[in-house]
């Protein structure tokens, strides 16, 4: 059972059911279940003989870095060579293995971690709280029922979206893999999961870092004494052009249109310029050079890896509080501001008997904590093994639950003072939904203040450090994911390889940053990531709970933090997320959103081509279910058995000794 790595033994072939030297290592036979792996590629010898390897005491032999032949988790067949001697401590490894080998004994070096615990909390809150905290949830809580929301949103919050937040964490802490390699060590058909992420996430880096241009040519224009959208005097206005902020007695009429919304539509935008999405229109050179720039400041971000975006998001995750803060006392101190707050809170109990409400209340909830992108995987993966990831996650989680309500008071009291001036009911003024309630009803609020330019760059500042730590997050997650899977291709070349993403990202911006540029924003948005993410989750959580089964996953947990889950989160892990998720996307699919921007309804076709681009990501889960059971040698059942089962081991660092574990 053990035997020194010193022993004059040598035997040349791995015969199936003995122990056998492959590069001068002893190998224990492969039917063993566990094996410990010393850290790095020397042995240390024992206190007591200088001369001789350590013995491990509990039966199990003493290997180097390094992995079987065939680069899986037994040995079969392989013709493995020996050195000439091994008389001393220290033993040199070369291995002969392919692509699956290389693979291997890059998994068993040191993985790259975090700098400082709180950069991967930082890291973690700045891609959480994004965009859609600001813009998102105060729409959604006063259109279904005010404060009476907050109590399906809670509960959601409750029993799905933070399990599968923890979820998330623990498995990428635990097999340290990033979201397709991950599955290799979970269940091996569902690897296309993986696959499916990363176009996902490439769908959302194509639309999401255009909205970000939009507000940095808001932030450029800024810079001015006179704020563009304050006046109705400049080549980009119409006759409707109405500014009732004006000295004069304007009236607002029917027909009227405020400057920021002509600034919006026919300056940044200019969707005057085209006819929809079949007439698309020319590519714009200023929101073009607006989001190279950005695309500029993502790669040399994460080019290096966590160590460099980590230093990053100190500014960009902490920068927005600082803004939100600022905006909250300058809000609460405009007249009319009550009437806004009164609006967001004042609760409709009726709502709640309303099932719509509780599917946004789950959609908002599950889309704000971000499952599913790949992201938590792959941050969580560069973590210490012993990391405690669940009171990380609820932290994370409640922070960013706690920001979305803090905005809503951000936005409303503003969005009073709108109605104040305006002298129409706040439901009036509130009616722009998504980007809109920024550009346009929040620019314009802003606009108007004394200090209006100080605020109007603190504000377009605020947004674009919202949307950058969400950028890096979700093409770290594609980068890890990647560079985990094919690391003899990519390891030594992730400079390269970040940029080759950007650019690709990039080229996939072209058609949001033409003058119908809005139309492809919102199209995207609501089909190409919505329901293919819910579904990637789901399918997530039923092989980590029924498949790689929630008593293993459980036992993972006690390994890294020291105490089982509790029944709670074993119970919301096995049944109640994936009905959650279940439900948001039945919900979704039976009754999809008709789509309308500014004075364009979408046509029927668009829907069509939206359930397109959705498919298009999910579709790779199948079709490698389908590859993998065609791989696979074996009857039908060993197929689909050999398929279901986690063909490598998992690294768990137990002291200067790595104890591999299936």
């Amino acid at each position: 059972e053990t035997q020194p790595l010193t022993s004059k033994k040598d035997v040349s072939d791995c015969n199936k059911g003995e122990d056998c030297r492959e590069n001068g290592l002893l190998i224990r036979n492969p039917k063993s279940a566990l094996r410990l792996v010393e850290d790095g590629n020397k042995v240390h010898p024992g206190q007591g003989d200088k001369e001789e390897a350590a013995l491990i005491s509990n039966g199990y032999s003493g290997v180097q870095s390094s992995v079987p032949c065939n680069g899986m988790g037994g040995v079969e067949d392989a013709q493995c060579t020996a050195p000439a001697a091994t008389t001393t401590t220290t033993t040199t490894t070369s291995t002969t293995c392919g692509a699956e080998g290389q693979q291997q004994l890059m998994e068993l070096e040191d993985r790259e971690t975090w700098s400082k615990k709180i950069d991967f909390l930082l890291s973690v809150i700045g891609y959480a709280v994004d965009l859609g905290n600001v813009w998102r949830f105060p729409y959604i809580c006063y259109q279904n029922g005010g404060g009476a929301f907050l109590i399906p949103y809670t509960i959601m919050a409750i029993f799905g979206g933070i399990p599968l937040f923890y979820m998330e964490l623990a498995l990428g802490q635990y097999h340290r893999n990033g979201c397709i390699s991950i599955w290799r060590k979970i269940c091996p058909i569902f690897k296309g999961i993986g696959f499916a992420i990363c176009i996902i996430d490439l769908y959302v880096a194509s639309y999401y870092n255009t909205i970000m241009a939009w507000a940095f040519y808001y932030l450029v224009s800024s810079f001015t004494t006179e704020l563009p959208w304050t006046s109705c005097t400049n080549d980009w206005n119409t006759g409707n052009c109405t500014n009732y902020f004006s000295k004069d007695n304007v009236s607002w009429a029917l027909h009227s249109i405020s400057p920021a919304e002509e600034f919006y539509t026919r300056q940044v935008l200019q969707v005057h310029r085209s006819n929809g999405l079949d007439d698309l229109g020319g590519i714009s050179w200023q929101l073009t050079l607006c989001l190279l720039l950005i695309f500029t400041i993502v790669y040399f971000s994460i080019w290096k890896g966590v160590k460099t975006s980590g230093k990053v998001v100190w500014v960009t995750a902490t920068f927005p509080y600082i803004i939100l803060f600022i905006l909250l006392v300058r809000g609460a101190t405009l007249p009319g501001a009550w009437r806004g707050v009164l609006y967001y809170l004042k609760p409709d109990w009726q709502k709640l008997l309303a099932t719509e409400v509780w599917v946004d209340a789950a959609a908002q909830i599950f889309f704000s904590l971000g499952p599913g992108f790949g992201v938590l995987l792959a941050y969580a993966s560069y973590n210490k093994f012993h990391n405690n990831c669940y009171q990380d996650a609820l932290v994370t989680s409640t922070v960013n639950c706690v920001t979305s309500f803090v905005s809503g008071f951000v936005i409303f009291t503003v969005l009073g003072y709108m109605a104040e001036m305006r002298n129409e009911d706040v439901s009036e003024v509130a009616k722009d939904t998504g980007p809109s309630l920024l550009f346009i009803t929040y620019a314009e609020a802003i606009a108007n203040m004394p200090a209006s330019t100080f605020f109007a760059i603190i504000f377009f500042l605020m947004l674009l450090t919202l949307g950058l730590d969400s950028t890096f997050a979700g093409l770290e997650g594609v980068i890890t994911g990647v560079l985990d899977e094919f690391p003899h291709v990519w390891s030594k070349r992730r400079e390269l390889f970040v940029l080759g993403l950007t650019i690709i990202c990039f080229l996939g911006s072209l058609a949001t940053l033409t003058f119908g540029g809005a139309y492809v924003v919102k199209l995207f948005e609501e089909y190409a990531t919505g329901p293919a993410v819910l579904t990637v989750v789901f399918l997530e959580a039923v092989a980590v709970a029924w498949f790689y089964g929630i008593t293993q996953f459980s036992n993972d947990v006690k390994e890294m933090l020291g105490f089982t889950p509790g029944w709670y989160w074993r119970v919301c892990w096995v049944a109640i997320s994936p009905i959650f998720l279940l439900f948001v996307t039945c919900s979704f699919l039976s009754n999809p959103p008709e789509l309308r921007l500014f004075d364009y309804n979408y046509p029927y076709w668009t829907t069509v081509v939206g359930y397109c681009i959705g498919t298009s990501s999910i579709i790779c889960i199948p079709i490698y279910m389908v590859y993998r059971l065609i791989i696979t040698p074996g009857t039908l059942k060993e197929r689909i058995l050999k398929s279901i089962t986690p063909e490598t081991a998992t690294e768990i660092p137990f002291g200067d000794i790595r104890m591999n574990a299936v």
